[in-house]
C-alpha cells in the first residue's frame, strides 16, 4: 500500500469516533483496533472468535478505494457485499445496523436465512451428511451440510474439513446461480482448485466424495508439510530446493 494512501486512510479515521462507541464484546466476538497496512488494505479494526475460528475485519481497500467488511471462517475469508462503500459515514451507519446481526450469525445458524432455492435443493436433510464422520484423515469437520454458510457470488461452503494445525481445508460448495456443487483445497490459506467434486445432485456429490474425499486430503496434506519445510528454509535463509 502506498505512504500516501495510508495517510490518507489515517487522516480520515483521525476524527472518527464511530470506532469507540463499538461494544468490546458481541457474540463471543472481541473487539481490537488494528490500523496496519498490508498488500492493499488497511485493516481500521477486528471482532474476532478464536475458539470458533472465526475473525471480521474492517478495512480500506486501496485497489477500489473502498471501505469493506472481510469475514474469516476458518481459513475461508471473504467480502461481505452489503458493507462495500467509499463513503465512511454510510460505512459507519451499515456496520451500526448490520454488525451484530452478522456477528451472531457467524456461531448461531438460523435457516431462515437461507434463500428458498438452497433449501428446495434439500441440502439441509441430505440422509448422507449424517454419515459423514466429525475427523477424517487428520481433519475435523467444520462447517457441515446442516448448516451451511453463505459467502458470496451465490455460494454457501456445504462442508468444511479443516487440519488447523497444518493450515489446510477441503471445501465442497454449492453455487445457487449455477445450481452446481464444486470444491478446492486449501494449503496455508492459498486455495488449491480441483474438480473432482463437480455435480448438479446430491447423489452424484454422495458419490464423488466417497471416490476422492480422502484422497484428495492426503494430497492436501502432503503440499502443506511441503509448504511448510519451504517457508522454513525461507526462514532460516536457505535456499528452498
Amino acid at each position: 500500500m502506498k505512504q500516501e494512501t495510508i495517510d490518507n486512510v489515517e487522516a480520515a479515521l483521525a476524527d472518527w469516533a464511530f470506532a469507540d462507541k463499538l461494544p468490546a464484546d458481541c457474540a463471543g466476538f472481541h473487539f481490537s483496533v488494528q490500523k496496519t497496512a498490508h498488500g492493499d488494505m488497511y485493516d481500521i479494526f477486528s471482532y474476532d472468535n478464536p475458539p470458533a475460528h472465526k475473525c471480521v475485519t474492517a478495512y480500506f481497500h486501496e485497489e477500489t478505494h473502498e471501505y469493506k467488511l472481510r469475514v474469516r471462517t476458518g481459513f475461508i475469508e471473504f467480502c461481505r457485499i452489503e458493507f462495500i462503500t467509499a463513503d465512511l459515514a454510510v460505512f459507519a451507519q451499515t456496520v451500526e445496523q448490520q454488525l451484530a446481526h452478522l456477528l451472531e450469525g457467524l456461531v448461531t445458524f438460523d435457516p431462515g436465512e437461507l434463500t428458498l432455492m438452497v433449501r428446495q435443493k434439500g441440502i439441509l436433510t441430505w440422509p448422507y451428511a449424517e454419515k459423514l464422520p466429525e475427523t477424517l484423515e487428520g481433519y475435523t469437520l467444520f462447517v457441515r451440510p446442516s448448516a451451511p454458510v453463505k459467502i458470496t457470488n451465490g455460494s454457501y461452503i456445504l462442508i468444511d474439513y479443516v487440519d488447523f494445525e497444518h493450515g489446510g481445508d477441503v471445501t465442497i460448495y454449492y453455487n445457487m446461480y449455477r445450481d452446481e456443487f464444486f470444491g478446492e483445497a486449501r494449503v496455508h490459506a492459498i486455495p488449491d482448485v480441483t474438480y473432482d467434486f463437480d455435480s448438479h445432485t446430491l447423489d452424484e456429490l454422495q458419490q464423488k466424495l466417497e471416490a476422492h474425499l480422502v484422497e484428495r486430503m492426503k494430497q492436501a496434506r502432503a503440499m502443506a508439510d511441503a509448504e511448510t519445510v519451504k517457508r522454513k528454509k525461507k526462514a532460516e535463509g536457505e535456499q528452498p530446493a
